[in-house]
């Protein structure tokens, strides 16, 4: 293959790469932050207005039920007026608003994370409005019980307290003779909620009690994504059982009742988005049953049911599971489950990303810049990868130098190809080219570059982090373009210390790679154009070392001389 055109496709598949990541993005237009529901029922969300998104008999299916059978409400009643207050709940880093007709999480703001960088309000994860819906429920399946439960709150507000490290929220109520409280418990610090439903039967009668918890989004588009070109991260629902550890389903899969019944120990479900994740995590140590499902309001439901328990006459049981609502923080997300930490989805080179990111974390541990992170994991990166550049480079200077032999050998023998390959070979041979010796190394690279870019696109810790100057958010694209600008000017400069290809059509489209490229990232969030002008720059330092270098190498071309 003629090295020149192995050369330019390097560049050209990366660039197609790039494009498909970005039309692959789901345009979302950005709405406006979602204000926290009132105490009492002043919300306008339509389950509360019909009673039909709680409404229906609880129906969870067996293992191997095909979706279509399975009945996927949560057990409903008419909510009474004064059961329509909801709970405030306020700790550190969270907000959330709790119904008590059934006990479900309707609203959830994130404190520590704004809706918009210059935007004094949180934001907004769980909602459920005439916007978007968007909610975390949870239910008792109570032997000969049908319907909701029906909680009384012991009040409507509760606060984390300063020098306190948790706060217990109990709901209560008594359903066919047997006293049950639904507990949640928020710790200081910790997105994650632990949900426990403490059941007492003092009747002479056994009855049997399951939990289940369901995650229900419709198809509103990602706030936390915008309309920004370049980002393609996954909207939709994923599980994890032994089998497989991550698993993905789209809401186009749900609605179709793809998603075949899992009954497996362990494991976990969530609803994942850019940057931010909701997920129920039952106990792992006993069988749990995960399916899918839409609603009669047409929404998505990922769920889980736990066991089937008995509670025997004058008995006590707890059934419980953890909900998490937060960022995508990988140490945050695998102390709650096994493998939760994989919703931060550094996509099919994540064995590359997951290194590089744990090294990016350390290094901004000491530094406490976001920005000079990358440009120092940049540099080590570089660094590490130093041999294999220094062999492209190597080779791509002596095909420099020697440019205007392999020109005339060409010319000489341009009418027989066959001929000027064999003159070609030869003249590899003689002055030690590897024909593929610039190509090979960069190949072997480019799954370190595209991890990195995965790798930065994903991660939260980004999310409105300043670099300086008037970089004052690495997630989204450079206001005034200057980055995107300098990174097609490296570009250019990386050009000018390449062999000049042959070809006068290749010549012209590298020399429009620079502004291909410099237009497309425009739109690129700051933390990744940091990282290619870092990349480029350290490559042009490189370059121009090892091509002074091998020009200033008199033994370089020393046969063309005394052919």
């Amino acid at each position: 293959m003629d090295v020149k055109r192995l050369l330019l496709l390097i560049p050209l598949a990366i660039l197609a790469y790039l494009i498909v990541v970005q039309w692959n993005q789901d345009y979302g237009q950005a709405t406006q932050a979602p204000e926290a529901p009132a105490i009492t029922d002043d919300s306008p969300a339509s389950s509360r207005e019909t009673g039909e998104a709680d409404g229906g008999n609880l129906s969870v299916p067996s293992g191997g039920t095909s979706n279509a059978e399975m009945g996927s409400e949560m057990p409903g009643s008419e909510a009474t007026a004064s059961s329509r207050d909801l709970v405030a709940v306020t700790t550190d880093v969270l907000d959330v608003r709790i119904d008590p007709q059934g006990g479900d999480i309707v609203y959830a703001a994130l404190p520590q994370h704004k809706y918009a960088e210059n935007s004094d309000q949180p934001f907004v994860l769980l909602s459920d409005n005439s916007t978007r819906s968007y909610v975390a429920r949870s239910g008792l399946q109570l032997e000969g019980h049908q319907g909701r439960i029906a909680f009384s709150p012991e009040q409507t507000e509760y606060r984390l307290a300063e020098g306190d490290d948790q706060v217990q929220v109990d709901l209560r109520a008594t359903v066919n003779g047997v006293d049950v409280i639904k507990r949640f418990t928020f710790d200081r610090d910790s997105y994650a909620v632990n949900v426990t439903y403490l059941l007492d039967n003092p009747s002479e009668t056994p009855v049997t009690a399951r939990f289940v918890g369901q995650l229900v989004r419709d198809n509103s588009s990602d706030p936390s994504s915008g309309p920004k070109m370049g980002m393609s991260s996954f909207l939709g629902a994923a599980f994890s059982t032994p089998e497989d550890r991550y698993l993905k389903v789209d809401f186009e899969d749900i609605r179709d009742g793809k998603f075949n019944n899992r009954d497996v120990e362990g494991g976990w479900v969530a609803m994942i988005q850019h940057y931010f994740t909701s997920a129920w995590a039952p106990p792992q140590n006993q069988q749990n049953l995960y399916y899918t499902a839409t609603d009669s309001q047409n929404r998505n439901v990922a769920a889980f049911a736990g066991p089937t328990q008995t509670l025997g006459a004058q008995s006590e049981a707890t059934l419980a599971a953890t909900l998490y609502i937060g960022p995508k923080i990988q140490d945050r997300l695998e102390a709650v489950a096994p493998n939760l930490e994989l919703t931060v989805d550094f996509g099919w080179l994540w064995f590359i990303a997951n290194p590089l990111f744990w090294l990016l974390d350390h290094i901004h541990d000491l530094i406490g810049n976001w920005g000079w992170s990358i440009v120092i994991l940049t540099l080590l990166v570089k660094t590490a990868l130093l041999p294999l550049s220094a062999k492209a480079y190597k080779s791509m200077a002596r095909m420099r130098k020697l440019g205007p032999e392999m020109q005339r050998l060409k010319e000489q023998y341009g009418d027989d190809r066959q001929k000027m390959s064999q003159e070609m070979m030869k003249f590899y041979q003689k002055e030690k080219i590897n024909p593929l010796g610039g190509c090979l190394p960069i190949l072997v690279q480019m799954p370190v570059f595209i991890a990195l870019y995965w790798m930065l696109l994903e991660s939260v810790e980004l999310r409105h982090a300043p670099f300086m100057f008037w970089i004052t958010d690495l997630s989204v694209k450079d206001p005034y373009f200057v980055l995107p600008i300098l990174m097609g000017a490296s570009m250019f400069v990386q050009q000018l210390l390449n062999p000049t290809p042959p070809d006068p059509t290749q010549a012209k489209i590298m020399k429009l790679l620079p502004v291909v490229f410099t237009f497309f990232f425009l739109w690129f969030p700051a933390g990744l154009v940091i990282y290619w002008v870092v990349n480029n720059i350290t490559s042009i330092a490189q370059q121009y070392f090892i091509t002074r270098k091998i020009e200033a190498d008199p033994n370089v071309g020393k046969g063309m001389k005394t052919k």
